[in-house]
C-alpha cells in the first residue's frame, strides 16, 4: 500500500482546534501527486503528454478528531479504473500514530487533454504505472456510468437572479 506522512501544521488546524477539511483534501492531493511523480507521471511527462488530472469528486468520511502534535499517514489504494485509463477512482485511509483509522475518502477523476479540452485515455506507458498501485478489495472496472452514479447534472439559473 502506498502511503505518505505528514505532520500536522498549525495552519491545518481549524477554529475547532482539529485538522481542518482543507488540510484532508491537501494531504490526499499531496500523496496522489507524490505517487504518480514516483511513477512517471511528472510534470515534463505530463506536459508532452498534454495532459493532466482532475478531480470529478471528493467524498470524505470522518470517523474521528485529530489533533495537532503526532504525525499522520495517509494511504493510497487504486478502487477502480476503466479499461483505457481514462477514468480512475481513488481510495484514501486516514491513520494516527498508532494505526487508528480516522477518516476514509472515495476520489474519481480522469485525465484531460489540455489542447483540447476534453477527456482522453491514458498512454499505455503511463497506464502500465497506475495499474501497479494495489487495488482495493472491491476494485472494478470503470465505465462512463461509473461516473455518473450520483445522477448529479448541473443547473443553470437565470443570471439576473444572481
Amino acid at each position: 500500500m502506498y502511503t505518505k506522512e505528514f505532520e500536522i501544521r498549525w495552519s491545518d488546524i481549524d477554529a475547532n482546534r482539529h485538522l481542518a477539511n482543507t488540510a484532508y483534501v491537501n494531504f490526499m492531493s499531496h500523496t496522489r501527486m507524490s505517487f504518480l511523480m514516483e511513477n512517471g507521471f511528472g510534470q515534463k511527462e505530463l506536459a508532452r503528454q498534454n495532459s493532466g488530472p482532475v478531480v470529478f469528486y471528493e467524498h470524505i468520511y470522518y470517523y474521528k478528531e485529530v489533533f495537532a502534535g503526532m504525525p499522520v499517514k495517509v494511504s493510497l489504494q487504486l478502487k477502480g479504473v476503466s479499461e483505457d485509463g481514462m477514468y480512475f477512482e481513488f481510495a484514501h485511509e486516514f491513520y494516527d500514530h498508532k494505526g487508528r483509522n480516522f477518516a476514509s475518502c472515495e476520489m474519481m477523476g480522469a485525465w484531460i487533454d489540455l489542447k483540447e479540452r476534453k477527456l482522453t485515455a491514458l498512454p499505455e506507458e503511463l497506464f502500465e504505472h497506475l495499474k501497479d498501485l494495489q487495488h482495493t478489495e472491491d476494485f472494478k472496472v470503470l465505465t462512463k456510468e461509473n461516473t455518473r452514479k450520483f445522477g448529479k447534472k448541473p443547473k443553470d439559473i437565470d443570471p439576473s437572479k444572481l
